[in-house]
């Protein structure tokens, strides 16, 4: 196995200075006494995977240039709904998104990207725009910030180890031996970090088994909250880590969101809270709050739709099917895993457990208040990031907006395993999530007009997606492969590397 030396250089610590503050002339001078010589441009296309132009670095005026008038690239081989005839884009870079490319043997500095059109402006249709534009009307109707954050879920598969192996479907926060790939995930976790990652933990999941003599280990790395479009890039920056540092391990790395019957699916849950001068918002005297509520009610009418931005290829719905902690039905609830919105366990007890842990402690004064989060259970990584959490902030939106929000947040609240038999009857009650491609996108065309309010959405991006979902002619899919191991296997394959 080939040891992987991440590159630990830290612009942060070098500028002394936040990443939201970092200027042109700050990346020149870190360039300059870094010896940098590459710089790349990347930004996510319509697959939702990071695109990479490269840069050689033969003078200061060529740098100059770059940084400030950016590059022309082909837009209509980026996103299937940018026509040929009109496809020039420019890419500027994001200063703050800048970072030392770990993997690259020539010292590389990378920066993410923003799309603009001939005119000079922000690409209407751009993912990431998209998402500034539903974090500022959320903003703007309501007084609050939209935060997010991401749990990227993956399965990691080599040859399989002879001793200690792991039981099947038992890998949840196992501890190795018996999990194999910590240090990896440990070293993921460095890399993410240095890009300006903002990790919460990380953790063996439960999927685990053996196949074909390869053993299959599903791990997360899981984020803390922040300004959306953040979260967005530090999900899309980490996928591409933990892709190449797999590459360099000899490990296949797959995000994909079923890739067998019966095992555990992967999943990109994505937890949202409602901050304003910079407190949360989801509680309310220990309980969680009528503002979250209003939230999760938007959540709960667009939850169908939400589905064309989350969950954008056949094998997404593969995953959602009961029984396998994935949900089906539109409904939420406290801790609770089969729901489709859950409310985590939060810190609004009043006990200090830090000192009944630990006696010898003074009284803990930490305002744990601003843990509270509600988590969508259903997205999983096909999705392209900047779109599905651009979704999420109108559906919370929407349901503030809504007059009988609180009511169909009563209706539509659960408190039990809605997939036991003695459920059966209240299971009938709730609406179900779309069952293919198709009928997401279907869901969408009836929905479009709340995403496209104020601008958020473009006309032409959900023609886009709609038209997309419907080209998998998926409808009678998921019956067709669940009993037939040989479609299946051909169908994980063609979508083994999405997003």
């Amino acid at each position: 196995m080939e040891t992987v030396e991440i590159n630990t250089t830290d612009i942060v610590a070098f500028l002394k200075k936040p990443r939201a503050a970092f200027t042109k002339s700050d990346l020149k001078r870190f360039i300059r006494a870094k010896g940098i010589r590459h710089v790349n441009f990347m930004y996510p296309g319509g697959d939702g995977r990071l695109k990479t132009l490269n840069f050689v670095i033969p003078d200061e005026d060529y740098l100059d240039e770059i940084l400030t008038c950016g590059e022309r690239v082909d837009g209509s081989s980026l996103f299937t709904y940018i026509e040929a005839s009109s496809s020039d884009l420019y890419v500027m870079p994001r200063y703050a998104t800048a970072f030392v490319d770990p993997f690259a043997e020539l010292p590389t500095l990378c920066l993410l990207c923003s799309f603009f059109n001939k005119d000079g402006e922000p690409l209407e249709s751009s993912p990431e725009y998209t998402l500034q534009k539903a974090c500022a009307a959320f903003r703007q109707a309501t007084g609050l910030e939209f935060q997010a954050m991401g749990e990227l879920e993956y399965y990691v598969i080599a040859p399989a180890p002879k001793s200690f192996p792991a039981e099947d479907q038992r890998g949840y926060h196992e501890s190795a031996p018996f999990a194999k790939f910590g240090e990896f995930r440990q070293k993921c976790m460095l890399a993410i970090a240095q890009a300006g990652g903002r990790i919460k933990y990380g953790h063996s999941e439960v999927g685990n088994f053996t196949q074909g003599g390869l053993v299959y280990e599903q791990n997360e790395v899981e984020f803390l909250p922040c300004d959306a479009i953040d979260a967005a890039n530090q999900l899309t920056v980490a996928k591409w880590m933990i892709r190449n540092l797999g590459a360099r391990y000899g490990y296949d790395v797959t995000f994909a969101p079923k890739i067998t019957v019966g095992k555990a699916g992967s999943g990109l849950h994505i937890h949202m809270r409602l901050m304003k001068n910079g407190a949360n918002q989801m509680l309310k005297n220990g309980v969680i709050s009528d503002t979250a509520k209003r939230a999760i009610a938007g959540m709960m009418r667009l939850a169908p739709s939400i589905t064309a931005f989350g969950n954008m290829n056949p094998t997404s719905y593969l995953r959602l099917v009961p029984h396998q902690e994935a949900p089906t039905n539109v409904c939420w609830g406290d801790r609770n895993r089969s729901v489709l919105v859950r409310v985590p366990l939060g810190w609004s007890g009043k006990m200090d457990m830090c000192r009944k842990a630990n006696p010898k402690e003074m009284a803990s004064r930490y305002d744990t208040r601003q843990k509270q989060t509600v988590e969508m259970r259903s997205p999983d990584a096909s999705a392209n990031v900047y779109l599905l959490m651009a979704a999420l902030c109108v559906a919370c939106r929407h349901g503030l907006s809504m007059k009988d929000g609180l009511k169909i947040a009563d209706a539509t609240y659960v408190n039990v395993n809605i997939h036991r038999a003695e459920n059966a009857k209240l299971l009938k009650t709730l609406a179900t999530l779309p069952d293919s491609c198709a009928a997401s996108a279907d869901v969408l065309e009836r929905q479009r007009a709340i995403y496209e309010e104020n601008g958020v959405f473009s006309k032409a991006m959900i023609d886009g997606i709609i038209a997309l979902l419907r080209a998998f002619d998926d409808r009678t899919l998921r019956a067709r492969v669940t009993r037939n191991e040989k479609a299946m296997a051909e169908l994980v394959r063609t979508y083994f590397h999405c997003g």
